[in-house]
Order: structure tokens, then C-alpha cells, then sequence
């Protein structure tokens, strides 16, 4: 396909998942605006499998959000905002992915670590986000992350068996998607990512039972660390075993 009829077709699609998302009262008019700009960015650096896997974490996560959303809210563990999310806390799932988009468009010859680095981000976020909005509904023991004793479900950095095992699932779509997508020829860089998705989530649960608790990080904070995270555990692997 010439690239001005992609480039069109892409810009048509981020229109429409716009104004669905506007609509649908998934995302703040800003969030819908700094997703459609990360969306195009996103594309521009790493082509329509950067796009579709933030499409897939976008879906996954709004998915999860407002799943059983009258029993989070009678718990009290209900996303602020009646679930829509803002530009703030779209940056914080979805920055660090559209940089590392950034430096694939304007360094090419750095593509296949930065759509690693994409990947593990987008893993992480996507594995957070299932662990922490699927698990509080069917976990049935939540324990501190730091201490393994019984705490209150919802809580930051309270975790559980079926929440963990969620968020994995998630890393492990994510990981599939990617290999599948950008063609990558060793299957260790489809683990990489779905390491990158666990670490970058156990990472967000660490600091929510720290830095968070204690009022020091915002949870947007905490979210952007967790998917830097997850970039870095992808870097790591990169440089360890020469992928992808």
C-alpha cells in the first residue's frame, strides 16, 4: 500500500477510535487527543503492529476497567473518573512507548530494539491493568506485596493468585502479538516480552505498597514506572541474548 493512502487509512482509523472512545466515555476529550497523537506516533516508528498492539492494550484495558464496574464500586475499588481515562494517565500507560516509537522513526537502524522496548512496555501496561481491575473481582486471598500477609482488596501493592496469573495472560498476548507482528525469528524474544509484562507489573506493585502509600508517587507516576520498567527488562534481554 503507498505510504500516503496508509498514512490516510491510519488517520481515518485513529478518527474513529477517537470519537468511539468519546463517545463510549472511555477516555477524556485530552486522553482521546494524546492517544490519537502516541497512536500516529506510534505507527509512524514501529508500523501498523506498534499501532495494533496499543489498539489490542487499549481494548484489553478498557475491557477490564469497566468489567463487574458496579461491584467495584460497591467495594469501593472503582477507577476514578467513571472509568474514562485521561491524558495524564494515557501518557503514563502509553509514553514511554510512543518514545521509544520516536527514536525508531528518527533512527531506523535502532527498529528492532525499540520495537522491543515498545513491546515490553505495552506488556507491562497491559498486565497492570489486568491484574489490578480483574483480580480485585475474582481473586478470592489478597496479600501485600512486600510482607505476603492478608490485606485489603484493592489496595496499592495488594496482590492475588488470580489477579498475577490475569496479568500474565495479558504479557503473554501481548508478547504473541508482537513476535507475530514484527516477524521476529527467535522465539526467546517472545518470552523477553512477556518477562518484560511480569517484572514491570510485580515492579508497579512494589511501588504501590511503597512510594504510593506513602503519598510520595501518584498512581500515574507508578504506572509510568512500571511500563519503563518493562522497557528496560526488554533492553536487558536485548543486550543479553542479541535479539530480536
Amino acid at each position: 500500500m503507498p505510504p500516503l493512502i496508509s498514512l490516510g487509512a491510519v488517520l481515518l482509523l485513529l478518527g474513529l477510535g477517537m470519537t468511539y472512545s468519546l463517545q463510549t466515555g472511555k477516555l477524556t476529550r485530552a486522553g482521546a487527543g494524546t492517544g490519537g497523537a502516541l497512536g500516529l506516533l506510534i505507527f509512524l516508528g514501529t508500523g501498523y503492529t506498534g499501532l495494533g498492539l496499543l489498539i489490542l492494550f487499549f481494548l484489553l484495558g478498557s475491557g477490564a476497567t469497566v468489567w463487574q464496574r458496579a461491584t467495584k464500586q460497591r467495594w469501593g475499588v472503582a477507577e476514578a473518573h467513571h472509568g474514562r481515562r485521561t491524558a495524564a494517565q494515557v501518557v503514563a500507560n502509553a509514553g514511554v512507548a510512543g518514545a521509544a516509537a520516536l527514536v525508531s522513526w528518527v533512527l531506523p537502524a535502532h527498529a528492532p530494539l525499540c520495537q522491543l522496548l515498545l513491546a515490553g512496555s505495552l506488556a507491562a501496561a497491559t498486565a497492570d491493568t489486568l491484574s489490578s481491575e480483574l483480580g480485585t473481582v475474582y481473586g478470592r486471598r489478597f496479600y501485600n506485596i512486600l510482607t505476603l500477609r492478608p490485606d485489603t482488596r484493592g489496595r496499592d501493592g495488594v496482590v492475588s493468585a488470580e489477579g498475577t496469573l490475569l496479568g500474565l495472560t495479558g504479557s503473554i498476548l501481548l508478547a504473541g502479538v508482537a513476535t507475530l507482528g514484527f516477524g521476529w525469528p527467535q522465539a526467546y524474544s517472545f518470552w523477553v516480552v512477556a518477562l518484560a509484562g511480569t517484572v514491570g507489573n510485580l515492579a508497579d506493585s512494589v511501588l504501590g505498597a511503597t512510594l504510593e502509600r506513602r503519598g510520595i508517587l501518584s498512581n500515574d507516576a507508578v504506572n509510568l514506572l512500571n511500563t519503563l520498567t518493562g522497557a528496560v527488562t526488554a533492553a536487558v534481554g536485548y543486550a543479553l541474548l542479541g535479539l530480536p
